[in-house]
């Protein structure tokens, strides 16, 4: 049986190289967009031209109701899931602590944060064998900067993603028996528009590698721990960060 699989986020960047890298392993694709439908529509038109199946759904991951929503319209489309990537995210101000305003920390852990959790935990009822599914995985997209913290710059944005780190530790050890694999990969720089454009024009300082990483390395990195190439691959946090902690 094909896959199915929900990429949150994923009309650009990061996710829309993931969905279209998971296309062409032959999953049938579920998209997640909140604003930018068009952009959604882009990467869904490009995965059907290819042969691809692909629909786009919109939901506020940091919604209960969206989420729960979302996940019944994929349930009748397509069936159960098999593997979630959790990506829908949002880096807030860049600045100090003492800049941010109360919705900047609450916008930025709604959504980076409540709404892994959501997913998670409505894939759950889709994947695991104790609910009738037939398990798959879980990948949790996080940063590096929760391992340094982002001085100055990204401090909230750091917190958020430490907290989906000790999601996937938790989470994957009460799953793994239910077939349910669940795994967080960790980009640093990354050619998106979610860097600051000074960090990725002095990536060659501040990268061992001395450039900053694609999103087709990332995409790569996920889709092989959806795969059953990774099937004794639970808890783990995979850099993908050209050899920076």
């Amino acid at each position: 049986m094909r896959s199915i699989t929900l990429i949150t986020g994923e009309s650009r960047g990061i996710g829309a190289q993931t969905a279209k890298a998971c296309a062409e392993a032959g999953h049938i694709l579920a998209i997640n967009y909140n604003v930018n439908e068009h952009a959604a529509q882009s990467v869904a038109a490009d995965i059907r031209a290819g042969g691809g199946t692909a629909l786009i759904v919109r939901a506020n991951v940091a919604i209960e109701s969206d989420v729960v929503a979302m996940f019944d319209f994929i349930l009748e489309k397509f069936g159960r899931i098999t593997g979630l990537v959790n990506n829908a995210g949002i880096h807030g101000p860049h600045g100090r602590v003492e800049s941010l305003s109360n919705m900047d920390i609450t916008i930025v852990l709604e959504i980076n944060v409540r709404g892994y959790f959501l997913c998670a935990r409505e894939a759950i009822q889709h994947m695991s064998t104790n609910h009738g599914g037939r398990g798959g995985g879980i990948v949790n997209v996080s940063f590096g900067s929760a391992h340094f913290g982002d001085p100055g710059c990204g401090v909230i944005y750091a917190a958020s993603k430490g907290a989906v780190n000790s999601l996937t530790i938790g989470l994957s050890q009460e799953v793994a028996g239910e077939g349910i694999r669940v795994n967080t990969v960790a980009p640093g720089i990354t050619e998106t528009d979610m860097p600051p454009k000074d960090k990725l024009a002095n990536a060659h300082t501040l990268i061992l590698m001395g450039r900053p990483g694609q999103p087709d390395g990332v995409a790569a990195a996920i889709l092989w721990l959806l795969s059953n190439k990774s099937g004794y691959v639970a808890g783990a946090n995979i850099r993908v960060a050209g050899g920076c902690l």
